[in-house]
């Protein structure tokens, strides 16, 4: 399936080394005044090659609208299609592995699967994919933005440094939630990062998010509920392993009495005095800021020898080359705010 959502459809295509990734996004409303300013800037946020700390391919990153916009950007209520070509692919970096399977990678599944793959940068199964899904969200974003929905992602989490409860405000004073921002912690993640860096090895991460501004009534009280909506797209991403919303693994510890959300008088000014159940009860959204968080597996990639088994099983120890990040987390927050996007936008179409 190369497809997210029915009523607003992402449909992707593109291989990390082939000519172009790109997309075509269906059933955007007619009308939408899109700021191609604030797309190129979410885009900006995943792109590679901006810092020591994440993969040095350097593409621009810059996307070719084919259609469904005028030239003065408003949507026309056709299906958007754009490209991303890539220019700064090294396919020779995988030519050693055309015929070896990378630990902790897809490589042994899509053969497995299809029967063929494309070796060079991990094919479909790249990250570079996920370009596709921040032009997508981008532009449903705009739309988004003039119902007064706000989507907000940000690392809360690297190795064993981060916040223990990233939405402690958002449970004291979920009117107004934000991120709790400690310059310290940042430091010592960022730390986390440089030295996995340096040791030629790698690290994972969590990914915290806020949705402001849902009225109550989105979801499906069985299957399809909102936080199963959710966890779908966002456990699509290639590192996912695990998803989490409101008090998440916490809840298990707690009794009843602790995890209860009691109404306000009036539902003012809010319709919750706190937010424990992350704005979702029996699948619905119940008018409170959603918030959850998926946890990110470290890159499988690392500059090592490792042994590989060839198609036959035979084990060979390779030394992996190419550009990869020493943590995916650190450009995914942008990736799960699109996720986010797209999967709001259909149950509000």
């Amino acid at each position: 399936m190369n497809r997210l959502g029915d009523k607003i459809a992402l449909t992707t295509f593109g291989e990390s080394h082939g000519v172009a990734m790109g997309g075509i996004l269906d059933g955007m409303p007619a009308g939408i005044h899109l700021d191609m300013n604030e797309v190129q800037e979410m885009i900006d946020r995943r792109r590679t090659g901006r810092s020591l700390l994440t993969s040095q391919r350097k593409e621009s990153d810059i996307p070719e609208i084919l259609s469904g916009v005028t030239k003065d950007g408003v949507t026309l209520g056709t299906p958007i299609g754009f490209i991303f070509r890539n220019s700064d692919a090294r396919s020779k970096d995988y030519s050693d592995l055309e015929c070896l399977y990378r630990p902790n990678h897809a490589d042994y599944c899509y053969d497995k699967k299809y029967g063929i793959r494309d070796a060079r940068g991990g094919g479909r199964a790249s990250a570079r994919e996920t370009v596709n899904w921040v032009m997508g969200g981008a532009l449903v974003m705009q739309w988004l933005k003039t119902l007064g929905i706000e989507i907000e992602a940000r690392v809360t989490q690297i190795g064993k440094s981060g916040y223990e409860d990233p939405f402690k405000s958002v449970r004291e004073t979920p009117e107004n939630p934000v991120f709790i921002v400690d310059e310290s912690i940042e430091e010592k993640m960022l730390s986390e990062v440089e030295s996995a860096r340096m040791a030629c090895d790698s690290i994972g991460g969590r990914v915290s998010c806020i949705i402001r501004g849902l009225p109550a009534g989105l979801g499906e009280p069985v299957f399809g509920k909102l936080q199963a909506k959710l966890a779908e797209a966002v456990m699509s991403l290639n590192a996912a392993k695990g998803f989490e919303y409101g008090l998440g693994d916490i809840a298990a510890s707690m009794r009843g009495s602790e995890s209860l959300d009691l109404f306000n008088p009036g539902f003012q000014p809010m319709p919750l005095q706190t937010n424990k159940n992350g704005g979702i009860l029996g699948g619905i959204s119940n008018g409170m800021p959603i918030y959850f968080s998926v946890y990110l597996k470290p890159t499988p990639t690392i500059s090592r020898e490792l042994p590989m088994p060839d198609s036959s099983g035979k084990i060979d120890i390779i030394r992996v080359e190419g550009r990869h990040d020493p943590c995916v987390a650190l450009r995914a927050p942008v990736i799960v705010e699109s996720l986010a996007a797209i999967t709001i936008a259909n149950l509000l179409k």
